[in-house]
């Protein structure tokens, strides 16, 4: 149950009242963003909250269980703050949202009506829709590890404990010729063999791209010259000479964490659980099923 300021509820309390929906956005890299369905700015808590952004909210849906409320805002793409290009880049995904309810004629009168984060985002040719999630969204999320027999630690972080940066995991290039949207040949890397990159990371350091981080899908090495394909095409058209800095992959085997990273010991999974296909086997009369490991 919410607690209205005294001086909201009188407000509230006279029948004809001068509300508006407030929204702040903050965004996961530290930009925040504040916007109305007034027609003039409105400013608290050091946000000014813009009007004429296109946002307008829809009614919450909401249940008695631990179902996720949501609601939506419609907004166009028409907007300096809310672009197309920010919007396929990622930058909007699950940032954190607060919605609020102020007396634009005094907005020292408000109260917070929700928390949430960004979910689903859906696009058209001159609007989009933002599903604004609950709290309880959170709930869903796994917690814990995973009884499996692939690694389930990330490579270059703190559990998988290799080193990145040193330079047999790291190498930097540019762009010599773009073979489709999202692959490319690639000079500076004859020194890696084919594969060496599959799987990893490549943040862009020039071009329209640049700060921009993606995954590797392929390294192929033809004639001597390394080929790249990613697993998405990035919002803004890849171009020649745009560089990069590329770091290994790992297909979280632990053939590779031994081979190529010689990190056998931090190996973080169960790799000798029996596979799928122990549950289909049935018994012969050469045995092989004494309970050894598959």
């Amino acid at each position: 149950m919410k607690t209205l300021d005294p001086a909201l509820q009188a407000h509230l309390d006279e029948g004809t009242t001068t509300l508006a929906w407030c929204w702040r956005i903050a965004r996961a890299d530290g930009a925040s963003f504040g916007f109305t369905d007034h027609d003039r700015t409105l400013s608290f808590d050091g946000t000014d909250f813009e009007p004429e952004s296109g946002l307008t909210a829809s009614e919450v849906r909401s249940g008695s269980d631990l179902s996720v409320d949501a609601q939506d805002a419609e907004g166009v793409l028409t907007s300096d703050r809310i672009t197309e290009t920010d919007i396929l880049d990622g930058r909007w995904d699950n940032a954190e949202v607060e919605v609020w309810r102020v007396n634009w004629a005094d907005t020292g009168q408000r109260v917070l009506m929700r928390r949430g984060a960004i979910g689903q985002i859906r696009r058209g040719r001159l609007a989009f829709v933002a599903e604004v999630r609950s709290l309880a969204h959170v709930l869903g999320q796994t917690v814990g590890r995973t009884f499996q027999a692939t690694c389930d630690a990330a490579v270059g972080h703190a559990r998988c404990g290799v080193n990145l940066e040193n330079p047999a995991f790291m190498g930097t290039g540019a762009v010599i010729d773009l073979l489709r949207d999202r692959a490319f040949t690639a000079s500076g890397l004859g020194a890696f063999i084919s594969g060496w990159f599959t799987f990893g990371a490549l943040e862009w350091t020039s071009g329209a791209n640049a700060g921009r981080r993606t995954e590797v899908l392929g390294h192929d090495v033809t004639d001597g010259i390394a080929v790249l394909t990613l697993l998405e095409a990035p919002v803004r058209a890849i171009a020649e000479d745009d560089a990069f800095t590329i770091r290994a992959g790992c297909d979280k085997r632990m053939e590779t964490c031994g081979a190529k990273f010689a990190n056998t010991a931090n190996f973080r999974s169960f790799p000798h659980i029996p596979g799928q296909d122990a549950v289909l086997r049935y018994a012969t009369k050469d045995g092989g099923h004494e309970g050894g490991v598959l």
